[in-house]
């Protein structure tokens, strides 16, 4: 049957030639048992894996050297659709003359880059790269098997993007080095989001614990609760300080904790005038932008918030005083 057949030329395009000629004729497709085990004087290894998203699953076939603990050969059975397919034989191939702690390494971004015709082309079309993660979870589970091990022991990080393996702490360590401001920015550094798009943010094919928009969302809110406190370190309490002193402290404080607020809402607010009043208390004038210019809570329980959180992280000498 011809291709376009099957699926529609200009998606077939989107898919490299490797994977092509892995779905028609994948390499290391079949199985091994204890006799073949024996007869290479080798430790048979089989582990079956699932990916709920999609409905595929991949079992894992591995004759391991144990005085040395190679894999010596692999092989696969897949129940799943031509990715699943092409991306289990180019798995079992990667596996082959590693040692079982080696093969452990092998991420599902390895798998897809291995299958790429050129570099920065990828294998397969993004709503399809969910089909191709289930390597490292089979070799995982492969590699706990022959340890006598829980799967488990080898995860050491919290996994946030399934296609390209990428974990929490590398994308929150990605924003802070390289002060990140994106979610693309982020997919541009580790490539989390490239793919199914489901970490993105809520509504993706499949629920996640975490996602890119909150995570940069809260590293963010770090930094900024970070930059604020090495802003105002100071010998010099913020009722002594200058003028400029006292707007830049004030301004650190918006940016980290009651801009997003307002922004969340649709407005903003900036400073008109610091001045210090009768007795020991400092005025700080502000006016609202946007949606909260019009807004009554504005001289009610957002100002009580905005009061509060500045006496708190600056002096409780600070009155906010809207016009």
């Amino acid at each position: 049957m011809a291709k376009n057949n099957l699926i529609g030329g200009s998606i077939w395009d989107e898919y490299s030639q490797k994977v092509q000629d892995r779905m028609n004729q994948p390499k290391f497709m079949g199985e091994f048992n204890e006799e073949d085990a024996k007869n290479r004087n080798a430790k048979l290894i089989v582990a079956d894996f699932g990916a709920e998203s999609c409905g595929d699953a991949v079992r894992l076939f591995w004759l391991v050297d144990e005085k040395t603990d190679t894999i010596i050969d692999a092989r696969f059975k897949s129940f799943g659709c031509g990715t699943a397919i092409a991306s289990s034989d180019t798995m079992a191939e990667l596996c082959i003359g590693k040692k079982v702690d080696e093969a452990v390494k092998i991420t599902n971004l390895d798998v897809e880059f291995a299958m790429r015709d050129e570099p920065n082309t990828p294998a397969v079309p993004p709503q399809k790269m969910h089909c191709s993660v289930m390597a490292y979870d089979v070799i995982k589970q492969a590699a706990a098997t022959y340890k006598g091990v829980s799967p488990e022991d080898f995860e050491e990080q919290i996994i946030v993007c399934e296609c390209a393996r990428i974990s929490l702490g590398t994308i929150k360590e990605v924003i802070r080095l390289n002060d990140l401001h994106s979610v693309e920015e982020i997919t541009q550094y580790t490539k989390a989001g490239a793919f199914c798009k489901s970490c993105i943010k809520p509504g993706g094919h499949e629920a996640r614990e975490y996602y890119l928009v909150d995570i940069l969302a809260q590293t963010r809110a770090e930094m900024d609760k970070e930059r604020l406190k090495n802003s105002t370190k100071s010998d010099v309490s913020f009722d002594e300080m200058t003028m400029v002193g006292q707007l830049k402290a004030v301004e650190a404080v918006l940016d980290a904790e009651i801009r997003p607020m307002l922004q969340g809402d649709g407005g903003d607010m900036e400073i008109i005038d610091i001045q210090k009043a009768e007795g020991a208390a400092i005025d700080i004038y502000i006016r609202y932008l946007g949606a909260c210019s019009g807004c009554s809570s504005g001289s009610g329980a957002t100002l009580y918030a905005i009061e509060s959180i500045l006496q708190e992280e600056l002096s409780p000498n600070i009155r906010v005083m809207p016009v």
